[in-house]
């Protein structure tokens, strides 16, 4: 006979029966350990805190087993009396709070009084300590409570064995030793990241595994997420009434596959809290895309009073009163930092540099190039002959333009709204200078004129345009050595700079076409249209159904009057499908402008000339974010004389 399970019953198990009890003190202890320790790096967490509460400079974290054996944190704070080790172990003991007013405003790393009751009811822990007025050091025997003198100079050493002994079941949800020690060595390093003036070592199985001396700001950031993060991050210092916030954040091409290096502080306390989470991201939405986790290490300095953070107890999640103070706060000086061009940042090369290059300037034509004088000084291989189109002065060799043919005025005119930049034929911008073009490639007035005048040290950032690689690169000297310039990246980003400038002051200039370019739609396409007429009168752009299939454009934004209009209308449709305007207008503004300059920003393979290249390197300099194009994608790389060195072998 099969013998049928019943199904449990809640109410007849025998535990639904017994009377309700007081729980053991040892049992309710560990209960809470629950809460407070989770694995090794929760212990190591708790145990550095209390050092830097007490004054430490320098903390050392020895570790065997991955810290399943032993943990063991060293400070040299001010230590604990022989009276107060006894209390220090008990529930809810503490000298960092006495009352609600403290709790409501905590300024130091633990408050809670409950870390080291929670790690003694789990493993086999003591302590010894001494203070300035005690002539020798005392351990306490949290087991036993047996308290003896030993030596040791003046601070704190805590000791904790055979982690969860005692429960064995937590015990064996551990992962294996490597991954404990990872993260265990990634506890230090958040504390060492908010504590650049304390020195931190972590040893294990008797071998040092890392160590970070007390120093700066910058060479802690440098020593603990690598020597790169300086050079492939921006500073951040911002100030919005009493919120402050610092630190570092990388730039968009130095964005990662996953977010593990994104480190955000609130008063000195790594917290891992939505709001930062979200402001951070949010800062890098116009510059980085797709699923790229930016590099960052931000400091939020806030009234205590104003953030609570006995949220959790682990105190790693934060509330604020006011979240949304917070969410701007951080959102800005993040998008502040990003907008400045990293052009500016281009130091001058050394002197002997610079004196090599302006005596290389001043010999003139050099290993077999010509001047041609007709193209503006251009550059051209000795005895190669003209282009088909020698008409407009151009020399081609091994598919690099020295020069290019000059595009006509009306252009560039059909680009950008004279009214934007001035008549061609006012005094400003006389009619015969062919050499100030419109959209953005317009030469500085005091540009240098020719590839063969001398660089001036510590002018013009990206240097001067030398040649044209393929219709795609622009290729200039600068200081440093060799600019390589994505000139429709490029052109890509001051567009759209421009059309969020005009969006933000005014309505964008709108171009009426003399005859309505129509296409067939599809009725979510149509549908589309008729909902958010409002917003595509905003962006410049009229769109109008003509039958239940078929759509007409009457008029575009005036930066892109010559451009395709049915493929700007489709594009925009598309996107203002997927957003709702009237709840999100600015992000999907900013991508509908994002797709408009994409249209407008000159393409590749097309010819331009050197004031041109110039022009649009003067532009690069002056625009907020031209470091990246819409897409997050660099806009230009620099190489140096070394590493071109480096490529030839010189000096070796």
């Amino acid at each position: 006979m099969v013998r049928v399970n019943a199904p449990f019953n809640p109410a007849s198990s025998p535990s639904a029966r017994r009377p309700i009890r007081e729980l053991p003190d040892e049992l309710i202890s560990q209960i809470a350990a629950g809460e407070v320790v989770e694995r090794p790096a929760s212990v190591v967490r708790e145990l550095v805190d209390n050092a830097l509460d007490a004054g430490a400079t320098q903390i050392t974290v020895r570790l065997l087993a991955g810290g399943v054996r032993l943990i063991s944190v060293e400070d040299d704070g001010e230590g604990i009396s022989r009276e107060d080790l006894p209390v220090a172990l008990k529930r809810h003991a503490t000298s960092k709070i006495t009352s609600l007013t403290d709790l409501e405003s905590v300024v130091t790393m633990g408050f809670r009084g409950e870390a080291l009751a929670a790690i003694q009811s789990v493993s086999d822990l003591s302590v010894m300590s001494r203070t300035a007025q005690q002539p020798h050091a005392t351990m306490l025997e949290a087991r036993s409570g047996e308290l003896r003198p030993v030596a040791r100079a003046v601070g704190t050493t805590v000791e904790v064995k055979e982690l969860f002994f005692s429960t064995p079941a937590r015990r064996k949800f551990l992962k294996t030793d490597a991954t404990e020690l990872a993260h265990c060595i990634e506890s230090v390093r958040r504390h060492a990241l908010a504590r650049p003036d304390v020195g931190f070592a972590i040893w294990h199985e008797g071998r040092l595994v890392e160590q970070w001396r007390a120093g700066s700001w910058d060479q802690r950031l440098a020593d603990v997420l690598g020597a790169d993060l300086l050079d492939n991050s921006v500073a951040v210092d911002y100030q919005s009434g009493a919120i402050r916030v610092t630190g570092r954040a990388g730039v968009p091409d130095a964005a990662r596959a996953r977010a593990d290096q994104q480190y955000a502080y609130v008063n000195g306390r790594y917290v891992r809290d939505k709001v930062l989470t979200h402001a951070a991201r949010s800062a890098y939405e116009d510059v980085l895309h797709g699923q790229r986790q930016p590099v960052y290490a931000l400091y939020v300095e806030i009234d205590p009073a104003r953030v609570d953070v006995n949220v959790h107890p682990t105190k790693i999640e934060v509330r604020f009163r006011d979240s949304r103070e917070v969410h701007q706060a951080v959102r800005h000086a993040v998008e502040n930092a990003l907008a400045a061009p990293r052009t500016a940042a281009l130091g001058q090369a050394p002197a002997a540099q610079l004196a090599d290059a302006a005596a290389w300037s001043a010999l003139g034509p050099r290993d077999g190039l010509a001047v041609d004088a007709q193209a503006g000084g251009s550059a051209s291989p000795a005895g190669a002959t003209p282009s088909a189109s020698s008409d407009n002065r151009r020399w081609a060799q091994g598919g690099i333009q020295f020069g290019a043919a000059a595009p006509r005025v009306s252009d560039f005119d059909a680009m950008w709204p004279r009214a934007a930049l001035g008549d061609a034929s006012t005094p400003e911008h006389p009619s015969g200078d062919v050499g100030i073009w419109r959209d953005g490639l317009q030469a500085a007035p005091d540009a240098p004129a020719s590839s063969d005048a001398p660089l001036p040290a510590g002018e013009w950032p990206l240097g001067r345009a030398i040649a044209q690689l393929q219709g795609i690169y622009i290729l200039a000297e600068n200081a440093q050595g060799l600019v390589v310039v994505d000139m429709h990246a490029a052109h890509e980003r001051i567009v759209y700079e421009r059309l969020k400038n005009q969006i933000d002051t005014a309505t964008i200039t709108s171009q009426p076409l003399l005859i309505p370019a129509t296409f067939a739609a599809t009725p979510q396409e149509v549908a589309t249209a008729e909902a958010h007429a409002q917003t595509l009168h905003t962006l410049g752009l009229d769109i109008a159904p003509m039958s239940p299939r078929t759509l007409a454009v009457r008029a575009v934004p005036a930066t892109l009057a010559q451009g395709d209009a049915v493929e700007l209308a489709r594009s925009v449709l598309a996107a203002l499908g997927q957003h709702d305007a009237s709840t999100v207008i600015e992000r999907a503004r900013n991508e509908l402008l994002s797709t408009m300059a994409c249209h407008g920003a000159v393409r590749a393979n097309r010819r331009l000339n050197t004031e041109e290249m110039n022009g649009l390197l003067r532009q690069m300099e002056a625009t907020e974010r031209s470091d990246q194009c819409n897409h997050g994608r660099p806009t230009w790389r620099q190489i140096s004389i070394r590493e071109l060195d480096g490529l030839f072998m010189r000096g070796r």
